[in-house]
């Protein structure tokens, strides 16, 4: 069960990683939509598990290597935008939230479009 104050601070930061990975996006991957779907900080506040959904779901590749190459770059301007907040910026485990896809899949089988894995 998280504490109040580790949900507070999740959400402050799926909040500015919204906003950093928006603005990334825009600047580097036009037409492609990133979102934070979840946020979860450890109790010792020293860790967050960043979820980011990807749309369309086509570049999600070549967005999460752009991230993993960047990783320091974005836990920089997350401690620039929470710094006043925070004294100390967690680490970022960042994941990507493939239940866009999941989703996807699921009406497209729903319409009959594709073979189901059960016969």
């Amino acid at each position: 069960m998280e504490s109040t104050r580790q949900l507070k601070i999740a959400k402050l930061l799926q909040k500015e990683m919204a906003t950093i990975l928006q603005q990334m996006a825009r600047e580097n991957f036009p037409g492609t939509l990133l979102s934070v779907s979840k946020v979860r900080v450890s109790p010792d506040l020293g860790v967050a598990k960043i979820y980011v959904s990807i749309f369309p779901v086509a570049k999600t590749k070549e967005v999460e290597e752009f991230i993993a190459l960047n990783q320091s770059k974005l836990r920089g301007a997350l401690g620039h935008s929470v710094g006043n907040q925070l004294r100390v910026t967690p680490e970022l485990m960042i994941y990507t939230d493939d239940s866009l896809e999941y989703e996807e899949n699921i009406e497209r089988l729903l319409r009959g479009e594709g073979e189901s894995p059960i016969k």
